[in-house]
């Protein structure tokens, strides 16, 4: 009896002993069934601040540039023969009028070339007289059978060169007059002479400069535009022009012209401004000011839509192609737009499509962050940092640390 109630024991710690590994899996499972899901990394800090048009702020604010004034036209005077000058008439600074003999040159050359070309056709003309009157005897004696056809074919054609070296003549005589009339140097404008070229005794060439003539009428006064203003001037678009050597004169004018094309060394726009009423009291290359009024003209950048002055450090580059970072207002998750960029400045880019009003746009750091990220935004302490200012902010990192984005001037 004492034997089976030992078997029976050890049988029930050998069960015993085989069913703690499968209670204790058992536990371990039911424990990792009701472990909590691992945490979402925290949200990033970045600096970030609402963008709103500002197209018309742009289109309202005046621009001011040093201007110079010159003639609308202007031309360099110059003989259109070659010879030795002889005699100049007028001097820097001197008015001229239309007409008025400027300088000369030498023209005995031209005279005795005049007088034989004039020889010339009166000689031809003698010739024609002479092949007329035998052509109509030839032609009467031709009608009595006196004699043969081919003589008077003989006679016609002598009169056809007669008539031909005469019209020669005539027009080698017209060459002639211009030749010598060319000799003389006369203004075909009223203006100022601005520039003189050569000297009295010297032998200039055809086409060479002698005099430079700024025409009387309309007067510019002109300025040099930076690319990033170019949007806000119009031609027509109205000016009001100081100049330092007439204080307290108001002058109106409006744009008249902008360049198409950058000046190779400067790379600035020329742009022309025509003064409406300049007076005998502004002259040529006084230094002044001008002040444009806001553009209003069709076809100005900033009134095809509404523009947006971000900061240069917001611009993240997606290839080729400008984009900027947006927080989604929805989850606060990033998102990369592509946008239109009108031009860029040393501090801050005008993004003239892909943003709308009220976008919230990363300001700095933009290399760090990716897209569908969740970030916390943190606007500039100052104004004006988000204009291209230095800003610094701590902002957590992917695992909790901080991590400083920087918006370099």
């Amino acid at each position: 009896m004492s034997n089976l109630s030992t078997d029976e024991s050890g049988r029930a710690s050998s069960r015993a002993l085989a069913a703690a590994p499968l209670a204790a899996l058992v536990v371990l499972l039911l424990g990792a069934c009701h472990q909590q899901a691992p945490l979402a990394p925290p949200a990033a800090m970045v600096l970030a601040s609402p963008v709103h048009s500002d197209s018309d702020a742009g289109a309202g604010e005046s621009i001011r540039y040093p201007v110079e004034a010159a003639a609308r036209y202007s031309n360099a005077m110059s003989f259109r023969v070659a010879g030795k000058l002889i005699e100049r008439a007028v001097r820097l600074g001197d008015s001229v009028r239309k007409g008025q003999v400027m300088a000369r040159l030498d023209a005995v050359d031209a005279q005795k070339q005049a007088v034989s070309a004039q020889a010339s056709l009166e000689a031809a003309e003698h010739r024609l007289v002479f092949a007329k009157q035998q052509l109509d005897r030839d032609q009467a004696q031709f009608a009595q059978n006196l004699i043969a056809a081919n003589q008077l074919e003989q006679t016609e054609d002598a009169y056809a060169a007669a008539l031909a070296g005469r019209e020669q003549s005539a027009a080698q005589l017209v060459v002639a007059r211009n030749t010598l009339q060319y000799n003389t140097l006369v203004a075909d404008h009223d203006g100022l002479i601005t520039s003189e070229n050569a000297d009295t005794g010297q032998v200039v060439s055809a086409g060479q400069a002698v005099y430079g003539l700024a025409w009387t009428g309309d007067m510019d006064v002109n300025l040099d535009a930076a690319a990033s203003d170019l949007y806000r001037i119009a031609v027509g678009q109205a000016a009001s022009i100081t100049f330092p050597a007439l204080p307290g004169r108001l002058f109106d004018a409006r744009v008249r012209e902008v360049a198409p094309a950058a000046d190779p060394q400067s790379r600035t726009y020329r742009v022309k401004l025509t003064l409406r009423q300049p007076g005998a009291a502004v002259r040529l290359g006084m230094t002044g000011d001008a002040t444009l009024s806001p553009a209003t003209a069709t076809g100005n950048a900033a009134a095809d839509g509404p523009t947006f002055n971000v900061p240069a450090t917001a611009i993240f580059h997606q290839g080729k192609d400008p984009a900027v970072w947006v927080i989604r207002s929805k989850d606060s998750t990033l998102e990369l737009r592509s946008v239109t960029v009108g031009s860029y400045g040393d501090r801050s880019s005008l993004v003239t499509g892909g943003l709308r009003d009220g976008d919230t746009v990363v300001l700095a750091g933009v290399h760090t962050v990716y897209a569908g990220e969740r970030v916390r935004q943190t606007k500039p302490l100052f104004d004006g940092e988000g204009e291209g200012g230095v800003v610094q902010q701590a902002a957590s990192n992917k695992a909790g640390g901080s991590v400083t984005t920087a918006a370099a001037r």
